[in-house]
């Protein structure tokens, strides 16, 4: 059992603390079926909010924690008539999910090929006979018309209780509960086509005289049909989880760890944080971790979509399930199990898989009344031609009767959606693109704002000292001396920058005493009895300090793309220091990818506006909100949003978290921090630029392939339902068998899941 804890506090006005389990639930057949075990979730005491994925068959449930809590809800579930199974977590998950999908898998395959074999001499004779009628004479002629029925008898009676009885083990209670679903409607029609033709062959003289016929080939080719369409959309939905399997078999089975001077191979399960593995040429790194001794190339692909290996010397951080290039390597393990971030990848693609788009709403609406009101369509067809009806008006009113009840099983309808999810968010994982949350799959396809933070997303995030201009009287040395002792008790980028440069120069640092930062603006702290302050023109001036010496040298600087900060020593203005970002490479044609869909790029930065307005410039981007703090860029965004635009927000850092949070859809770089990640609907896992345009792109394909399916799923039940019910027949004589309806609806489901699959092959828009 999966199980998530989130704890809130009682008194905040937030929700409850609540628990989180996720579980398997077998049976299920269509949209109904995930709308009846929604609601006997919602039933249980306690229980917050549930949501049912026909495409993953899980059911997933929020609750209140009480004893027995779990209990009850799988309970309720198979109260309701279907299937509960917790879902272990553990290494070897995989291997018995596979087991039971292989399992189900034979077992249909098993019922259908009984299904053909015994429906298959009643389509020869029967189908057959009205093809070549000297067949039919022949088969009749020797056999007797009466024996030839009994025949048929025998046969449908093996395919309509054996591969068919599941169809009344699940539709019949659903029907006795008020909530029938697809296996009641194949139950209620194939059993009317069956019992029909029982009574017309052991009891005759009780039907009117012109309408004793048989339809044991209709009930028993419908069950065979709706067998091969389960049996071919289950292989097809197989295909749909492709991308989970192959994240979750990266992770070598074993690993060489060294223990008390030795090398052994242990199972990756039994290794802790600090344990010493060497992974020779060509092996995946079985866990997370960083190096410790030798330098290789190792292929990210997989898990970053990034196809260059990247080079990971002494210190380098290791991901687990990533390739080893030529070289040795010796890590040291620092993360294992669940806390990995391939485990956590895994996570995130499953629970995208399992959500529902707010689209789905809708669907899970209309299903919810659509059996019901077929089943009414169904009995008023019945009616309306056993009534009004030609000769033989008994016989055509049963046909147009199940004809309705075959044709329109929601099947189609409930896939429609979760299948592109499936698929659109594997293909996204192989992008290195993580949607953390279905909605955010759909909210990405109506951004019409893209909002860039500067430092760390458009830029390196590690930024460089290029420029020291000291006032009269000291020399260079001396202040980055006190600069970069006082930024050494900084974490901002900036005040690294300073610090790498001193000690690039073999500065010796002294220590630093009443550090106090002001966010976005600057710092001080008294260095050898001096007080200094390091900061922006903004920070000093508010401290007295008159920066206009350096105004000429600052705005060249900006004018440049570096950013300007001075340095005060008691109180007097000491040195100019100019510090660049590079821009990363591939940041322009991503803004160019951006701005030729149509979408508006803005910059958000903490920088003066010179500075920006050269790195905008250089970028390609038109609008740039300069000189805002970190509390400010919420406001940014909300004031974009105020413009009347879907705004995505893209940032790396602690102080992007809380505009990540407000942006319709936050989108964090993988190489930032986790804070940010934590915040972000959507995570970059390589941290290139160039993920942006085509997770958008990625979203418009997915919705796109969603809404054609909804629309084949709605279309075809809309158009053929009248037609089975027979409204073409007074205009042209046309009636609709229930085999073809069978057909047709098997066609349907397969059509969808087939047409999601599409999203395979999507491929990433040209770089111009």
């Amino acid at each position: 059992m999966d199980t998530a804890v989130r704890a809130d506090p009682a008194d905040s006005g937030e929700e409850p603390a609540s628990e989180q389990i996720t579980f398997a639930v077998g049976g299920m057949s269509c949209a109904s079926c995930t709308g009846r075990v929604e609601e006997a979730l919602r039933r249980v005491p306690n229980v917050l909010e549930a949501s049912v994925n026909l495409a993953t068959g899980t059911a997933t449930a929020r609750y209140r924690p009480v004893p027995d809590s779990p209990s009850e809800l799988l309970a309720a579930v198979e109260a309701a008539g279907y299937e509960p199974e917790h879902i272990r977590s553990g290494p070897d998950r995989l291997d018995r999910e596979r087991a039971a999908r292989a399992a189900e898998h034979r077992s249909t395959r098993r019922r259908l090929i009984l299904a053909i074999v015994l429906t298959l001499p009643i389509f020869v004779i029967d189908m057959g006979g009205h093809l070549i009628p000297s067949l039919q004479e022949a088969v009749h002629g020797a056999m007797g018309t009466r024996n030839v029925y009994i025949l048929f008898f025998v046969l449908a009676s093996g395919v309509q209780f054996g591969p068919g009885l599941d169809f009344y083990r699940k539709g019949w209670p659903a029907l006795l509960q008020g909530a029938p679903d697809m296996n009641s409607l194949v139950m209620l029609g194939t059993s009317a086509a069956y019992g029909y033709s029982v009574v017309a062959t052991f009891l005759p003289g009780l039907l009117p005289a012109g309408s004793v016929h048989v339809y044991f080939e209709a009930s028993a080719l419908i069950i065979t049909l709706i067998l091969l369409g389960r049996f071919l959309e289950a292989r097809a939905r197989g295909a749909t989880s492709e991308a989970i399997r192959k994240l979750v078999g990266l992770q070598p089975k074993t690993a060489r760890v060294q223990r008390d001077g030795e090398s052994v191979d242990l199972d990756v399960s039994l290794l802790r944080p600090g344990d010493l593995v060497r992974v020779r040429p060509g092996e995946r790194i079985p866990v997370d971790g960083e190096v410790l001794e030798g330098a290789s190339w190792v292929d990210e692909s997989m898990i970053s979509g990034e196809p260059l290996p990247v080079r990971k010397e002494l210190g380098a951080r290791l991901v687990g399930g990533t390739v080893n290039g030529q070289g040795s390597l010796t890590l040291r393990v620092t993360q294992v199990g669940e806390a990995t971030v391939l485990a956590q990848i895994i996570r995130m693609v499953e629970a995208a898989q399992g959500a529902k788009l707010p689209i789905q709403a809708v669907v899970d609406r209309v299903t919810r009344y659509f059996v019901p009101v077929v089943i009414g369509i169904a009995i008023l067809t019945f009616g309306v031609w056993w009534a009004a009806g030609p000769a033989p008006a008994l016989t055509l009113a049963l046909v147009n009767a199940v004809a309705v009840l075959i044709i329109a099983c929601p099947c189609a309808m409930g896939l429609a959606t979760p299948t592109s999810i499936m698929v659109g968010t594997g293909k996204g994982a192989q992008l290195g693109i993580l949607f953390r949350g279905g909605d955010a799959l759909q909210a990405l396809q109506d951004v019409t704002v893209v909002a860039f933070d500067k430092t760390g997303t458009l830029t390196e995030g590690r930024p460089e000292l290029i420029d020291i201009a000291p006032a009269d009287g000291w020399s260079a040395n001396e202040v980055l001396l006190l600069a970069a002792s006082l930024e050494e008790r900084s974490e901002h980028p900036l005040g690294q920058a300073i610090v790498r440069a001193a000690r690039e120069r073999r500065l010796d640092l002294a220590a630093a005493a009443d550090f106090t930062a002001t966010a976005g603006q600057g710092a001080q702290a008294e260095v050898q009895r001096r007080s200094i302050q390091v900061g922006s023109g903004r920070f000093l001036g508010g401290q007295g300090i008159d920066v206009g010496a350096f105004a000429e040298e600052a705005g060249r600087n900006a004018d440049a793309g570096a950013t300007p900060l001075y340095v005060s020593v008691d109180g007097v203005l000491a040195a100019l220091l100019s510090i660049a970002d590079p821009v990363k490479t591939e940041a322009a044609s991503a803004i160019r990818r951006l701005t030729a869909s149509g979408l508006q790029v803005v910059m958000i930065t903490g920088d003066d506006r010179r500075t920006a307005a050269a790195v905008a410039d250089r970028l390609g981007i038109e609008r740039v909100m300069a000189e805002v703090l970190p509390e400010g860029k919420i406001a940014a965004v909300r004031d974009l949003q105020r413009e009347g635009g879907k705004v995505a927000f893209v940032g790396d850092g602690i102080n992007d978290a809380p505009a990540l949070a407000q942006a319709d859809v936050g989108i964090a770089i993988g190489s930032g921090t986790d804070v940010a990640m934590e915040s972000a609907a959507v995570v970059l896992m390589s941290g290139n630029l160039q993920g942006i345009p085509n997770a958008i792109a990625l979203s418009r394909a997915t919705m796109r392939n969603i809404r054609q399916n909804l629309f084949w799923a709605f279309a075809y039940n809309a158009s053929l339902l009248p037609v089975a019910a027979g409204v073409l027949y007074p205009f042209f004589g046309i009636l609709l068998s229930p085999v073809f309806a069978a057909m047709a609806m098997a066609f349907s489901s397969v059509s969808v899941v087939s047409n999601a699959l599409r999203l395979k092959r999507f491929r990433t828009p040209a770089i111009s």
